[in-house]
């Protein structure tokens, strides 16, 4: 779905422009209970049966994007109910990040069906495998009783005419860790402890049911409050706003939102590289069977929640935001971070204790575009910045693409020990990662570097994108090949890490 565009990432991108001028404009926010009228006009329903439903389902996105709850069904509030509580300039999430708006739930079938392609054979092969009796003759072709059907599959892998299809909610298949179900009233539901934040419902949804809460309102609170408010660019910033906007141009754009400078978060891959080439060449096979790469917030949860026997094998090398955080703040305490990239995830990892004193905001793509169009910013047609973004490596810049971390700490180990043969082995999209993990728990990858991306193609698919993974990989491509340095090891800011990494105050 994300290469796709469709009405759902429409309606999206409108409710980040209007939050992001509701917050610029300032004065009375209770006017939020007036945006529905703005993206939803008109009398007759454009995506739904009706249009009164479109417009309490876009007041709940719009709370959602201000870092409001959702309101409960049962009870009346209007869209603008607690919005005082959060037009300031700190604030965290609430969980849960990801919520699903119950009634824009279209509380979508999961069964198998028998489609009109069944040739009402002789063998009848779906009906003999079937352990339950569900599956059945009649009216010449093949039946399925939902009462006594449990979902085996059987009937489908059966049938050699293909006749059999498995309908599935595409959020419960979108999600790799297998956190959704139903509600009592066949709606979607997200069991939170299982959930890893990952988004990949959010994009998956048709029925654009399920968003995440985001903070462009209190950031832009901290930008009006005149804070020295700092933009970190993940990897994956290239070519997000068309291939029109140069780094220059990106970078001019985000100074005339308000933001003091902008820096790359590549700059601190480099150091994470360097950081987990020492990890594993201090460790593997020592003292562990094998390393697993740290960036990647889902794939880390999700490996800790689900293979807690495996949790101490995940590199501890803190991340290449909060490395870059760390960088930016020993040079500027008093300012105020936010991290730009394409994932809901790293939402979460902001807000962990730990983290919070690097990391103040964390925007997507997606929510940084609401912002340039409440503006009114020509990407394309704005003049360039002369400083423009500089520092980081190939190595660093490649991060956002399946492979990529894997590769740039394996060219440092080279650069250490050029004798060690490292191998490497990777996995895109948590189920894929799953797999990876039961073959690292059974021995499969003993000594080698592992690397877990929870999006499909790595982070240039992740939930907050603007274009499609394939189009953005070439893209990270060409920057990485048109890098001057290469090795992280060439960082100017190598010197440094371990001051970084020391524990914080």
């Amino acid at each position: 779905m994300r290469i796709i565009e469709s009405q759902v990432g429409d309606i999206r991108r409108k409710v980040f422009t209007e939050v992001a001028r509701l917050a610029y404009e300032g004065g009375d926010f209770s006017r939020i209970d007036t945006l529905p009228y703005k993206i939803i006009p008109g009398e007759v329903a454009t995506y739904r049966n009706s249009i009164f439903l479109e417009r309490a389902i876009v007041g709940e996105r719009l709370r959602l994007a201000i870092g409001l709850p959702l309101r409960p069904i049962d009870e009346h509030a209007p869209t603008s109910a607690g919005i005082e509580a959060s037009a300031i300039d700190t604030k965290y999430y609430d969980p849960p990040l990801v919520n699903i708006i119950k009634f824009a739930c279209n509380a979508c079938p999961t069964k198998y069906e028998v489609s009109d392609q069944c040739q009402n054979c002789l063998a009848h092969p779906c009906v003999e495998v079937c352990p339950t009796g569900a599956v059945y003759m009649a009216n010449n072709r093949s039946n399925i009783t939902q009462d006594k059907c449990i979902k085996c599959g059987r009937c489908k892998e059966a049938c050699m005419y293909n006749a059999i299809i498995f309908l599935e909610r595409p959020c419960a298949k979108a999600c790799g860790v297998d956190a959704i179900g139903d509600d009592q009233y066949g709606r979607a539901e997200i069991d939170q402890d299982v959930c890893v934040s990952c988004g990949m419902c959010i994009v998956n949804c048709p029925f654009g049911a399920i968003t995440d809460k985001a903070q462009i309102f209190q950031l832009i609170h901290a930008i009006k409050n005149d804070e020295k408010v700092i933009a970190m660019l993940a990897p994956s910033f290239v070519g997000q706003f068309g291939p029109k906007v140069t780094p220059e141009k990106l970078v001019a754009a985000l100074k005339a939102v308000g933001f003091h400078s902008v820096h790359e978060v590549a700059v601190g891959a480099d150091l994470c590289s360097i950081q987990e080439a020492e990890d594993f060449l201090r460790e593997v096979p020592e003292h562990m069977p094998f390393l697993g790469t740290s960036c990647c917030p889902s794939w880390s949860v999700m490996a800790k929640k689900q293979f807690p026997e495996l949790a101490d094998y995940i590199s501890m090398s803190l991340t290449p935001m909060v490395l870059t955080a760390r960088l930016i703040k020993r040079d500027c305490p008093d300012c105020r971070i936010v991290f730009i990239g394409p994932c809901a995830a790293k939402k979460l990892e902001a807000s962990r204790r730990s983290v919070r004193s690097n990391v103040d905001f964390v925007l997507t793509f997606e929510e940084l575009m609401g912002m340039f169009e409440a503006k009114g910013i020509d990407l394309a047609g704005i003049e360039p910045d002369a400083e423009g973004l500089a520092g980081a490596t190939a190595a660093g810049r490649g991060f956002p693409v399946g492979g990529g971390v894997a590769k740039a700490v394996v060219d440092v180990i080279k650069r250490m020990e050029p004798e060690r043969e490292v191998k490497t082995a990777s996995a895109m999209g948590l189920r894929e990662c799953r797999a990876l993990l039961k073959d690292a728990a059974a021995g499969k990858y003993d000594g080698y570097l592992i690397e877990g991306m929870a999006c499909p193609g790595g982070c240039v698919g992740g939930t907050g994108t603007l274009q499609n993974a394939r189009k953005s990989a070439a893209l990270v491509g060409k920057a990485v090949k048109d890098s001057e340095l290469k090795n992280a090891m060439e960082s100017a800011y190598e010197v440094t890490l371990d001051m970084l990494i020391a524990p914080q105050d």
